[in-house]
């Protein structure tokens, strides 16, 4: 065999396996905090579709659902690790690592969803999906949970005295203990898996949740009242671990952002009609709910300042006033 010849071989041999590792196939998984047909679940089943999709079936992403491969806290440090590739847990998720994000947790920061959309679709929002790589994270941008709202099992909050001793529970972040204790009641940090039953056997009173995860995770069963507090808005954030997304082609990892892109405004959708569906839902089941007054939602909002003074360090004076002068109530 001529030299000529050899080199031919060699540079289509080349080229067939440059072109197969670029066409390799993907397998993911995607760990999920709630159920299959949660707002969240549902989000991320779109998400998977989508990828197949614009892959031609190439990225494969299995969602694992009800928590089964962890809590939020223990999956995001899985995709640290590289061991799970995707998951989208609440922004307050990652404070622990990136303080900034804790800006977003502020209580009755955000009057609307609108005012969210502003804030995390824009400059702003991305500002803190640059802090993330450097944890060993990629975020895709901002999903919705939805706005709190408050249930519990001793009586209607209709005011801020209503709060007052009642064990309520506390996400896993300083700042919700801090708001908890800022209402007047009694934070008991406790994840999303542990939380049915801490309110089944009264460890708790009560929590704090958007409405669509309250009926998703079926809490009106051990839950006598629901109050549309509305004292926090909750963002899920995309995330995909740093390790595989390093090891992707550019093209893929292109099809990744556009799809959590597009999934965006369909899972935000869902959210806001399964929020409405299930507060409808819930109180025909005979869960007691009931809407708080503008005034008294103003009056538990000056309650709580103190939690924005005590954090405003922390995140930064200079990001507390690049939000708030985006919202339409400051």
């Amino acid at each position: 065999m001529n030299f000529k010849l050899a080199s031919q071989i060699s540079g289509l041999a080349l080229a067939t396996l440059l072109g197969a590792s670029a066409l390799a196939q993907v397998n993911a998984k995607f760990a999920v905090t709630l159920p299959e047909k949660s707002h969240q679940g549902l989000g991320v089943a779109r998400f998977a579709e989508l990828v197949d999709k614009k892959s031609q079936g190439r990225i494969k992403i299995k969602p694992f659902f009800n928590g089964a491969l962890g809590n939020d806290v223990q999956v995001t440090s899985s995709l640290q690790g590289g061991t799970i590739e995707f998951t989208v847990p609440q922004t307050s998720t990652l404070t622990g690592m990136v303080k900034e994000f804790e800006v977003l947790d502020f209580p009755f920061l955000f009057a609307s969803e609108q005012d969210a959309e502003k804030v995390l679709d824009g400059a702003t929002g991305q500002k803190l999906l640059d802090k993330l790589p450097a944890k060993g994270l990629v975020g895709l941008g901002f999903w919705e949970n939805g706005f709190f709202n408050a249930t519990n099992s001793k009586r209607p909050i209709a005011k801020y005295e209503d709060f007052q001793g009642l064990k309520f529970r506390a996400v896993q972040a300083k700042i919700s203990q801090e708001t908890v204790k800022a209402l007047g009641a009694n934070p008991v940090p406790l994840a999303v898996p542990e939380l049915y039953t801490a309110l089944e056997t009264r460890t708790v009173d009560g929590q704090g949740t958007p409405s669509a995860v309250i009926a998703a995770l079926k809490l009106n069963e051990v839950q006598k009242y629901l109050s549309l507090t509305k004292h926090s808005y909750g963002a899920f954030i995309p995330l995909v671990s740093k390790k595989f997304w390093d090891s992707l082609p550019p093209a893929d990892q292109t099809i990744l952002r556009e799809a959590a892109l597009e999934t965006r405004g369909y899972q935000r959708g869902v959210a806001r009609e399964q929020a409405k569906g299930a507060e409808a839902s819930m109180a025909a089941k005979g869960l007691l709910v009931n809407d708080i007054s503008p005034a008294e939602r103003q009056r538990m909002r000056d309650k709580v300042k103190p939690v924005w003074d005590m954090f405003a360090n922390d995140v930064g004076a200079s990001l507390v006033t690049e939000v708030t002068g985006q919202l339409s109530s400051k």
